[in-house]
């Protein structure tokens, strides 16, 4: 339990490192003298035999793979035993260690791994001597190190079962949710709702809202509406949408340069609820005013198609991994109610935050569903 949770640790320290600095320096290697160094900027020199993959079909498993001369269990006292004192770890032994941690650990990560574990392991050897694997305070440690465990296990569990998807299963989910794929080439018009106060005009309002005055924007709210009613118009009849975004921008006061109006290929997914409507649309057909909260849009629709299942069986299965791996979580998370004393602990964080308890989540999960948004 002691070496699986130290493994633990020290894979999640390799992990980080890695994602940190990608070509950082394995521990065992002596970084380069400074006459030999590279400019800043430069690319790092190769290492002599690093490109090269060993052959590992000549080394059987009883093999050792590392030795650590001076470890092991009971240091012998006397110097011509102590000559002998050595822990060997043979590659079946080191791969069972990589295989129940991460199996998909690259080859040219587990030389800074072992490098890594040799040293925890003699580091653990002194502590041991030092007597600090004992007390009340080191079993509430092996706890926590039990706990993160199971909780990583439960996670490849659960993750390995919902993994488990038929071809049948995601050619029903096709046909259930053929609309979800559909792909539309749309351009789009988007008129502001309220009209931007002129330079004049927003010292006027400040000054009334500095003597408590409520602020008026329903002319400009007007303007907009009946501005987006003539653009509609207009469009129906042909004209160019940039052109058209271009004065809506204008009328509304936006210095900015206007977007441009082509979305691409997109899905329903992809659109505001105010504009998921245009998906409806016929090739080449112009919407109604779509409106929300923000402004009014008008869409227009290009060329529509929907990919065929092969193209997104992939994402299918990623979708009903995730669906099925949070219906797992929330099953389990329901299953039991914890209920915490906030005289103790003080008011319960709002909804969304969560408490800094110091133990690693499980291990998240490798499949992530692709996007299903715009291309």
């Amino acid at each position: 339990m002691t070496r699986y949770g130290l493994v633990c640790l020290l894979l999640g320290a390799l992990a980080w490192g890695q994602a940190a600095s990608p070509t950082a320096t394995p521990a065992a290697q002596k970084p380069p003298s400074p006459a030999g160094s590279a400019q800043p900027g430069a690319a790092p020199a190769a290492t002599p035999g690093a490109s090269e993959q060993p052959d590992l079909s000549k080394i059987p498993p009883d093999q050792p793979i590392i030795t650590i001369a001076g470890l092991c269990d009971h240091p012998p006292t006397d110097k011509a035993a102590a000559a002998d004192c050595k822990t060997v770890i043979t590659r079946e032994d080191f791969e069972k260690i990589v295989n129940a941690i991460q199996p998909s650990m690259p080859q040219r990560a587990r030389r800074q791994f072992a490098t890594r574990y040799a040293d925890a392991l003699i580091k653990a050897q002194k502590a041991h001597e030092m007597g600090l694997d004992q007390g009340s305070e080191f079993e509430e440690h092996m706890k926590l190190a039990r706990l993160q465990v199971l909780m990583t296990e439960f996670g490849q569990a659960t993750q390995k079962k919902a993994s488990q998807i038929s071809d049948q299963e995601i050619e029903d989910y096709y046909q259930k949710n053929t609309a979800e794929f559909e792909e539309a080439d749309i351009q789009h018009i988007y008129i502001p709702r309220v009209q931007q106060p002129s330079a004049t005009k927003t010292k006027a309002a400040a000054a009334a809202a500095g003597k408590g005055e409520k602020k008026d924007t329903s002319a400009g709210e007007q303007t907009m509406k009946a501005e987006a009613e003539k653009l509609l118009v207009r469009a129906k009849a042909g004209e160019d949408f940039d052109k058209l975004q271009a004065e809506a921008f204008q009328v509304a006061g936006i210095k900015i340069k206007a977007p441009t109006t082509k979305l691409g290929e997109v899905r329903r997914s992809g659109l505001s609820p105010s504009q998921v409507s245009c998906m409806d649309l016929k090739k080449g057909a112009i919407s109604s005013l779509l409106s929300d909260t923000a402004g009014y849009y008008i869409c227009k629709v290009g060329q529509k198609e929907t990919p065929s299942l092969d193209k997104v069986k992939d994402e299918i299965r990623g979708t009903l991994i995730s669906q099925r791996m949070q219906e797992a979580m929330e099953s389990v998370e329901h299953s039991a109610t914890p209920t915490f004393e906030d005289a103790y602990f003080g008011p319960a964080p709002p909804p969304g935050q969560r408490g800094g308890m110091p133990m690693p989540r499980p291990m998240p999960p490798s499949a992530q569903p692709p996007s299903s948004g715009p291309k």
